[in-house]
């Protein structure tokens, strides 16, 4: 039953994925967009493929954990309405917690980084998976099994949930009206794709939006006049856009660091555990120093912080 409904979502996602992402092309092209390249859609196939083998072998394994998790639950759901409901918020919730760690915590960001390396969005981007994410996710689910859902309807939910996240990877749909205050749209997910100091590391959440506007990572899009043009990808543009380095990169950067001696190991903690920029001379910028940076600009400009310049007081 459990089988049977996941390939009855696959098999209802897959002409809705091809359906979309075609309209976009064909629009995008119509209106002069370059909302697409050949390389950059190949990358995301690539990216795609390589992280789904990895889920597909590891599966059995975080499926086990999560088993034996449920095998011990401590709460039982006798209504089944209000079990699917509350499995919904919870996932989305700690779900959350899991993406926002994948951006404050750079070993994790070393994994989730290849999601943000495209300077594009469209609907394949949202294939642009975070390759070895598959074996350390399940972790953050754990809790889940042990209140009392079962390991199959985790990951059933996980992947209907993420229909909705790769559906807010476009620049086509601009605001969605009251559904902005409750679910992630393109315009939030727009934002956390930017790599404009005030929007980075905003809008983490995967289905809902409440949960960061609960915890304090809400940032909506501002018009262009109001702050600056968005800009896609990363801070620091990639010198090589090889396949293997696209994965590797921020790994090997955490090596280097590692292997250098003129620092102790607490420094050395820092690179591996500390926020992404972070750095033990002030050499590099996390994101909240870039802000406070851009904010020096636009007082040194304006006599205020950008915060004031955006809101127009």
């Amino acid at each position: 039953m459990d089988s049977l409904r996941e390939q009855i979502l696959i098999l209802i996602s897959t002409p809705v994925y091809i359906f979309i992402i075609g309209i976009e092309v064909l629009l995008s092209n119509y209106r002069h967009q370059k909302l697409y390249t050949w390389k950059d859609t190949l990358t995301n196939v690539y990216l795609m493929i390589v992280n789904s083998a990895i889920d597909l072998m590891f599966r059995g394994v975080y499926i086990l954990i999560l088993d034996y998790c449920y095998r011990h639950h401590v709460i039982e759901f006798h209504n089944m309405i209000v079990y699917w409901i509350i499995l919904l918020l919870l996932e989305d919730l700690l779900y959350y917690w899991l993406h926002r760690f994948d951006h404050e915590i750079r070993l994790f960001w070393a994994v989730h980084v290849t999601h943000h390396s495209s300077e594009h969005l469209n609907f394949t981007v949202g294939f642009r998976s975070s390759v070895f994410q598959p074996l350390y996710r399940f972790i953050y689910f754990m809790p889940l099994a042990l209140m009392g859902f079962k390991a199959l309807d985790i990951v059933f939910i996980y992947s209907a949930t993420q229909i909705w996240g790769i559906f807010v990877h476009t620049e086509l749909i601009k605001k969605m009206g009251w559904l902005e205050y409750i679910l992630v749209t393109p315009s939030h997910h727009r934002v956390h794709h930017a790599s404009n100091p005030k929007y980075l590391d905003k809008n983490m959440g995967m289905f809902l939006i409440i949960w960061d506007k609960m915890f304090g990572t809400f940032q909506p899009e501002l018009p262009e006049k109001a702050y600056q043009p968005i800009k896609y990808g990363l801070t620091k543009p990639l010198e090589k856009e090889s396949w293997g380095n696209i994965i590797f990169h921020e790994w090997k950067s955490i090596l280097g660091d590692l292997r250098r001696t003129d620092i102790g190991w607490r420094e050395k903690m820092g690179y591996i555990f500390g926020p992404p920029g972070w750095s033990h001379d002030g050499s590099r910028l996390t994101s909240e120093e870039m802000r406070k940076e851009e904010d020096g600009v636009y007082e040194e400009e304006y006599g205020v912080g950008y915060s004031k310049v955006v809101s127009g007081k």
